[in-house]
């Protein structure tokens, strides 16, 4: 695969723009973990293999375990994560499907109850966030593979 363009040197205004995105949510109080988990989730529905890649080494280098990495995608029948990741999961997954129809007011009842309003804003923010990247990692064929965890934060164990 040969990349099409490199945003970074095209337009750079566009990948600061998404860098602050990145900025404010590494500031708003979610678990970096958290928002990593919800990154490879909506990453690997997406099928972006940079953004892939990179949310998952970020998570290794954090600590986090391979069997959640690899439990990830069937989720829903894997006992390794937490009620908040569930819910969490959940609502990324509705978000990047929004296409297909809405988020369900099941999927909104789901999540309330692990997420103040804030929380939620900031969750949908970091949803939409890694879905503009897997659209334009996809879109210039940014090349997986060369990506290397910049600074390691620490996973919460969880049951």
């Amino acid at each position: 695969m040969q990349p099409r363009i490199n945003i970074g040197k095209a337009a750079p205004g566009v990948y600061q723009a998404m860098m602050g995105l990145g900025n404010y949510l590494h500031q708003s109080g979610l678990e970096l973990s958290l928002i990593d988990l919800i990154a490879l989730r909506a990453s690997q529905i997406n099928g972006c293999a940079y953004c892939i890649d990179m949310h998952w080494k970020d998570l290794r280098a954090a600590g986090e375990n391979e069997q959640r990495l690899y439990g990830l995608d069937a989720w829903r029948e894997s006992p390794y994560y937490t009620d908040r990741e569930r819910a969490a999961l959940a609502w990324a997954e509705a978000v990047t499907h929004v296409a297909e129809g809405n988020v369900p007011d099941q999927v909104y009842e789901e999540v309330r109850p692990h997420f103040n309003e804030k929380e939620l804003a900031d969750l949908t923010l970091a949803v939409a966030s890694i879905n503009a990247w897997n659209r334009l990692n996809i879109a210039t064929r940014t090349v997986p593979g060369t990506y290397q965890p910049a600074k390691v934060h620490e996973v919460k164990k969880s049951a």
